[in-house]
């Protein structure tokens, strides 16, 4: 998997880019924390303050990174036994993650350009002088001590069918929304879900309990090829369906004007010739 290059434009962090920012995190295990800086309370989740924070993490080493959905995680400890404090980072729509100065993602559809020290919402120093920093202008992501991850559903790179089937199984809701339901599936957003169900022709309001069987499987082999082909291109704004989600905007396929709608609270575009 590529990251995107760093003048790339990209809309909002969905699965694939909190995966680069997993990759780009992943150089700081080994590393020592000797400065933790969490100038905004309001980033700080789950209860915690700052001085929480330097209590759990400062003079610890980073001993893993992994990730859940739109969740990152990062294993704090001695390298020779078991992590002893988990730092969870959730990056909203307008969170970056910078890492020894170097941004994987330079720029978000719905942040901005400018570089404001006050946007500098959470950092880590490392005793060889690198640092991981999250910049977030509109203060939609935070950080958590032991983040409670048992909460979200299976990870989208690598969903089942049976996976898909009980998040699906006996729901009234829109398939879309079930789909972003962070509790069901873990890491699909917007963007990701649009371009999924106009792959695969299935209409977002539909009810996600009226998939068959044959659909279920199906959907849950889109949403892995999906996922994995636009992470390769280089995030979820490079679908064959983004360049058309506009006002008036026809079908790449077929050349229907498409429907905009609102489901799930968020604004869904897809084709009624051929999503059923």
């Amino acid at each position: 998997m590529r990251p995107p290059s760093t003048s790339r434009s990209v809309s909002l962090p969905e699965i694939i880019e909190v995966e680069y920012y997993r990759r780009a995190a992943a150089a700081t295990v080994g590393r020592t924390v000797s400065l933790v800086h969490a100038p905004d309370s309001w980033f700080i989740k789950g209860g915690a303050d700052a001085a929480a924070l330097g209590l759990a993490l400062d003079g610890c080493t980073v001993v893993g990174v992994r990730r859940i959905g739109k969740l990152l995680m990062m294993d704090f400890g001695d390298p020779d036994e078991q992590a002893s404090a988990v730092l969870g980072l959730r990056f909203g729509m307008t969170g970056r993650l910078v890492v020894d100065d170097h941004a994987v993602i330079e720029k978000l559809e719905y942040s901005s350009a400018r570089e404001v020290p006050e946007w500098r919402r959470f950092e880590l120093g490392f005793a060889d002088g690198g640092t991981l920093v999250i910049v977030d202008p509109r203060r939609l992501g935070g950080v958590e001590l032991d983040p409670d991850d048992t909460r979200l559903g299976p990870d989208a790179f690598a969903l089942t069918a049976d996976q898909l089937a009980g998040a699906l199984e006996n729901s009234r809701t829109a398939l879309k929304a079930r789909l972003l339901d962070q509790r069901r599936v873990a890491g699909l957003g917007n963007l990701l879900v649009d371009e999924i169900l106009w792959r695969i022709g299935l209409d977002p309001a539909r009810e996600a309990g009226s998939l068959s069987r044959a659909e279920q499987g199906r959907l849950a082999e889109a949403i892995r090829s999906t996922v994995a082909e636009l992470a390769d291109r280089g995030g979820s704004h490079t679908g064959d369906l983004h360049l058309a989600r506009v006002r008036g905007g026809s079908c790449p396929r077929d050349g229907e004007l498409l429907d905009r709608r609102t489901i799930g609270g968020r604004t869904t575009y897809s084709c009624p010739q051929h999503q059923r």
